[in-house]
């Protein structure tokens, strides 16, 4: 049986902790008996780690702490602010019509808290302008779990065409809707985990419910512009092939006060400047900063 022997000391204003390793020695005999048990020669001890470290009451004045660099991008600051600069006017389509715009302020927290989820299920793969009009539709006959629950699969598909996979996604809200009335009494559940296990509910979905819904920041929010985009200008340290590889890659280095900015910030300029196709590179102001830009 083997023990760790641990001690320490100090030396040179720092802490030296050494591990060992050595068989434990028999258990002594009980007073009045006497041990046959044969003496063993005591194995040679192995060599010596030693590492050292600063003790608490050293940590301070004086002590430099050897720091990990963390890595970021190039540049990444300046590019952010020019973004940023970029999208003042605060006019691109996700400004006016993004989740944020499409549930009734008037309507009581839960029921508001449901449209915002419906909205986001609505949107994948679908313009903001195409989501936003079927969510007004949908809010015209009363949006609430209960109002969904009684509309047939037909009128449910012809109020949200022509939204991106309709048909799937009239599957996916009814039942989800039907989860929400029997476990969460027509609510949404306040955790990305169990958000993401609601049919039709994705990863970018859920963090953007938590943010709009619940008031919290539970991660980055990333669809194909922020990928995208993430990948031209290089803020991740190798290119990633989906929007979820893409949130993991910025949540590793870009600060947690800029998360709940940098969906919105970065849809409005792929909607506008960095485009799928045909970027407009020429009118962009990270055009000489931009490792893609003489690629596209």
């Amino acid at each position: 049986m083997c023990c760790r022997l641990e001690f320490g000391m100090k030396a040179s204003g720092m802490r030296m902790v050494t591990r060992s390793w050595s068989r434990e020695p028999g258990a002594g005999p009980r007073e009045g008996r006497k041990s046959h048990r044969p003496m063993r020669r005591q194995r040679k001890a192995q060599s010596l780690s030693v590492a050292y470290e600063a003790s608490d009451d050293e940590k301070g004045e004086g002590t430099e702490l050897l720091k990990v660099p963390s890595w970021e991008p190039q540049d990444w600051q300046q590019q952010l602010a020019n973004i940023r600069t970029m999208r003042s006017g605060k006019d691109a389509p996700v400004d006016q019509l993004g989740t944020e715009h499409c549930y009734d302020p008037s309507a009581p927290p839960k029921v508001q808290r449901y449209q915002v989820l419906l909205s986001l299920m609505l949107s994948s793969q679908t313009k903001d302008q195409v989501t936003a009009g079927a969510m007004q539709r949908l809010r015209a006959r009363g949006l609430t779990v209960d109002s969904i629950l009684q509309t047939d699969d037909s009128t449910l598909g012809t109020l949200i065409y022509p939204v991106g996979f309709w048909r799937n996604k009239v599957k996916y809200i009814k039942q989800t809707s039907a989860i929400l009335q029997q476990r969460y009494g027509g609510d949404i559940p306040a955790s990305v985990a169990e958000l993401v296990a609601l049919p039709g509910v994705g990863p970018k979905m859920a963090h953007l419910a938590m943010a709009v819904a619940w008031g919290t920041v539970s991660g980055i929010a990333v669809d194909t512009h922020v990928h995208r985009i993430a990948n031209r200008l290089k803020w991740t340290k190798k290119v990633t092939k989906s929007p979820e590889e893409t949130r993991r890659a910025l949540e590793e280095w870009l600060p947690r006060n800029l998360w709940s900015e940098i969906n919105g910030l970065l849809v409005g300029f792929g909607q506008q400047t960095c485009l799928p196709v045909r970027p407009r590179c020429q009118a962009c102001l990270n055009q000489a900063m931009c490792p893609a830009a003489h690629r596209l």
